[in-house]
């Protein structure tokens, strides 16, 4: 994958030392971790309104269920 940035920020980014590919490719797997994360609460409170059970209940029995295996 490429990427276009502009010239004097790489220069910048070179001048400080700056690993320009590991910073994007820790950049794009923090915003995927916040996207998967976003759509697991939206998922949990469709499941928490539909049993009628608070999002922290929901969140509780989810965290419960990881810790016991």
């Amino acid at each position: 994958m490429s990427t276009k940035v502009r010239r004097e920020l790489l220069e910048k980014a070179r001048e400080h030392g700056i690993n320009v590919s590991e910073v994007l490719r820790r950049a794009l797997e923090e915003e995927v971790k916040r996207k998967e994360e976003e759509e697991v609460r939206r998922a949990a409170k469709k499941v928490a309104e539909s049993i009628h059970l608070s999002p922290e209940e929901v969140a509780r029995i989810i965290r419960e269920a990881r810790d016991s295996r």
